[in-house]
């Protein structure tokens, strides 16, 4: 495996055409299938689904995606490293998560992280779920971010919680509940249900999610593979939501209701050690004071 065989992956990965990609990287469309038909044999999988209209990652290739782009980081910083040997030295952090939503509370924690250590070069990676923490495990990551696993995971990592996050009903401003102080979940089991895919979610939110859908027929749901999508779902007005207010941007015209007898979750981050990284450290410092 070499650098030329990941670039052509992911110029193909991002366009999703492979002559588009050779004109990318100023080559030729053949040179671009060989690289991919070498490198698939390497692997033993395909990458793409090829047919005369369209190209489509496979599963495997969205899997080997942060792979491709991991190895590449690292090959373009072994690179910079020494093009100037005389420059400053470059702390990378690492940071792992599986929502955008989250990546959007980071501007101002890393912006404080900067003022403290000049020459930090965050490296941020939104990670499917079913993944993100193998990235821990593997060292791929410094951090995740996120809510609070069940114990029942047994995620070989320490965790700091950094905040309790309300679990609420979300729903359009000329929706009913929106003029109530509080809901209960027999208040929403006559709603349409704009639903996060139950393997994704935070595991409190998921289990209310299954009270709702109790003995409703499947006409009464919409899944989404994101909290955005979820948003943006019930902002259009096709049904109400249950979710933690960390995803929900603050100023979308839409009603945030607690929801009578639900806990708050804890939501923080996961990481194996702070010795010997001190952004690290003050990172979780600056977020238990920021978020």
């Amino acid at each position: 495996m070499n650098t030329f065989q990941l670039a052509c992956f992911l110029a193909v990965a991002e366009n999703l055409n492979f002559a588009r990609a050779a004109e990318h990287l100023h080559v030729t469309q053949p040179a671009v299938t060989q690289q991919i038909h070498s490198l698939e044999k390497e692997l033993n999988v395909k990458l793409f689904k090829r047919t005369t209209r369209s190209v489509r990652m496979t599963p495997e290739g969205m899997v080997f995606l942060h792979d491709a782009r991991h190895m590449m980081a690292i090959s373009e910083r072994a690179k910079k490293r020494f093009e100037n040997p005389y420059g400053q030295e470059i702390k990378t952090l690492s940071l792992g998560c599986y929502s955008y939503a989250q990546l959007f509370l980071l501007p101002p924690v890393l912006k404080k992280l900067a003022c403290r250590y000049p020459d930090i070069h965050p490296r941020l990676s939104v990670v499917p779920f079913q993944h993100l923490y193998r990235l821990l495990e593997e060292d791929d990551v410094d951090a995740v971010i996120g809510f609070r696993e069940p114990d029942s995971k047994k995620i070989s990592a320490n965790y700091r919680e950094i905040v309790k996050v309300p679990v609420v009903c979300i729903c359009p401003l000329d929706n009913p509940l929106s003029q109530r102080q509080f809901v209960s979940l027999d208040d929403l089991k006559n709603e349409k249900l704009v639903l996060f895919d139950p393997a994704k979610a935070q595991a409190d939110a998921a289990q209310l999610q299954g009270q709702l859908m109790g003995g409703r027929a499947p006409s009464e749901f919409y899944f989404c593979e994101s909290a955005e999508a979820v948003v943006i779902l019930v902002e259009a007005g096709l049904g109400i939501s249950i979710l933690p207010d960390l995803f929900i941007p603050p100023d979308l015209a839409m009603a945030r209701i607690p929801i009578e007898g639900v806990e708050p979750v804890s939501f923080g981050i996961y990481y194996k050690s702070v010795q010997g990284n001190a952004p690290l450290k003050e990172l979780i410092q600056i977020m238990k004071g920021q978020v």
